[in-house]
C-alpha cells in the first residue's frame, strides 16, 4: 500500500472519477427541477456540491490520505446513492411496478415463484441462504479486497469502475422502474411465512427496515453486482474464481426464493451486467477487454 500512496500522483480525473461527478451532477439536476417535492433537497444538493469538492480534491492531492481516499472513495459514496434513491423515488415518481413485475413473471413460469417454492421452504435452506444473500456487499469488497492484497493496482482501479459503473446503473433502473418486491407486494398470497433457524429473523429484519422505503428491485443489483464481482475474480486466483462461481448460483437462487425479487428482476441483473462488463472496457481510458492487460504500474493507475 505505502508504494501506491508514494507513487507519483497527476493532478488529473481518473475514470473513475468522470463518472462519479457525472453521477452527481445528473442527480443534482434531477433534484434541482423537482425542487419542491424533494425531502431535504437543499441539504442533498449540498453534498452532492461536498462529495464533487471532495472528489476533485482527492484527485489533485498528493498527500497520503488523499490519495487512499482517491483509491475507496466508491465504498462509502455507493451505500449514500443507495440510501438517496428511498427519498428521491418516492418523492418524485409516486407509483411502482409491481403488479407489472408479478404479472409477467406469472405469464413467463404460470404461477407465482416466490409462492410456488413455498412447498421446497426447509428452515436450513433458509438460514444458509439468507446468509448467502446477506454476504452479498461483504462479497463484492472482497475482490477489491483481494486485488489490493495482491498490489494489482491497475486492476483494482479498473474493478472500482466496473463496480461504480454497475451499481450506479442499477439506481438508475430503480428510478426509471421503481419495484418493492414480492415480499411486499405478494405477501398476501403467501400460505407460510419463511423460517430459519438462529440468526435469519434478525437478517431478514435489518434487511426489511433498511429497504421497507426503498423500490430497489428492478433490475436485481445482487444479481448484476455478483456476477461482475465472479467475473473479476479471476483475475486473483482460479480458487477464488471457482468460489465465486458457486456463490453466484446461489445468491441468484436466494433472491427469488427468499422472496426479494421476482424472476424478470433477476434476468434484467443478468443483461445488466453483461452490458457493464461489455462497454466498461470502450468507457474506462487506457484498459483493454480484459482487466488481466491493464496497465502495471502504480503511476498510470494515478492517470
Amino acid at each position: 500500500m505505502a508504494e501506491v500512496v508514494s507513487a507519483p500522483h497527476a493532478p488529473s480525473l481518473t475514470s473513475v472519477d468522470r463518472l462519479f461527478l457525472g453521477y452527481l451532477a445528473g442527480v443534482a439536476l434531477l433534484i434541482g427541477v423537482n425542487f419542491r417535492e424533494v425531502p431535504y433537497a437543499l441539504l442533498l444538493l449540498a453534498a452532492h456540491f461536498a462529495g464533487a469538492a471532495g472528489v476533485v480534491s482527492a484527485a489533485r492531492s498528493r498527500s497520503r490520505l488523499a490519495v487512499l481516499f482517491h483509491f475507496w472513495y466508491p465504498l462509502a459514496f455507493i451505500p449514500l446513492f443507495y440510501w438517496e434513491m428511498a427519498i428521491l423515488i418516492p418523492a418524485i415518481r409516486r407509483r411502482d411496478y409491481d403488479a407489472q413485475m408479478a404479472s409477467l413473471d406469472y405469464r413467463i413460469w404460470g404461477a407465482h415463484p416466490t409462492v410456488w417454492l413455498e412447498r421446497l421452504q426447509n428452515p436450513w435452506l433458509t438460514e444458509f441462504l439468507q446468509i448467502v444473500y446477506t454476504l452479498f456487499i461483504p462479497s463484492v469488497v472482497l475482490v477489491a479486497i483481494a486485488l489490493w492484497h495482491k498490489k494489482l493496482y491497475p486492476q483494482f482501479r479498473y474493478y472500482a469502475f466496473l463496480v461504480g459503473l454497475g451499481f450506479l446503473a442499477s439506481y438508475v433502473g430503480y428510478f426509471l422502474f421503481p419495484v418493492r418486491g414480492p415480499r411486499f407486494f405478494l405477501a398476501h398470497l403467501q400460505h407460510v411465512d419463511l423460517h430459519g433457524l438462529w440468526l435469519f429473523d434478525s437478517m431478514q429484519g435489518t434487511l426489511n427496515r433498511l429497504e421497507s422505503a426503498a423500490y430497489d428491485c428492478f433490475p436485481s443489483g445482487h444479481t448484476e453486482m455478483t456476477i461482475v464481482a465472479w467475473w473479476t475474480s479471476r483475475v486473483v486466483s482460479k480458487r477464488l474464481f471457482a468460489v465465486f462461481s458457486l456463490y453466484t448460483i446461489l445468491i441468484v437462487t436466494a433472491t427469488v426464493y427468499l422472496r426479494y425479487h421476482y424472476t424478470v428482476d433477476v434476468f434484467a441483473g443478468v443483461v445488466l451486467a453483461v452490458a457493464v462488463l461489455a462497454v466498461s472496457p470502450v468507457l474506462y481510458t487506457g484498459v483493454a477487454a480484459d482487466p488481466r492487460s491493464a496497465p502495471t504500474t502504480s503511476t498510470e493507475v494515478c492517470n
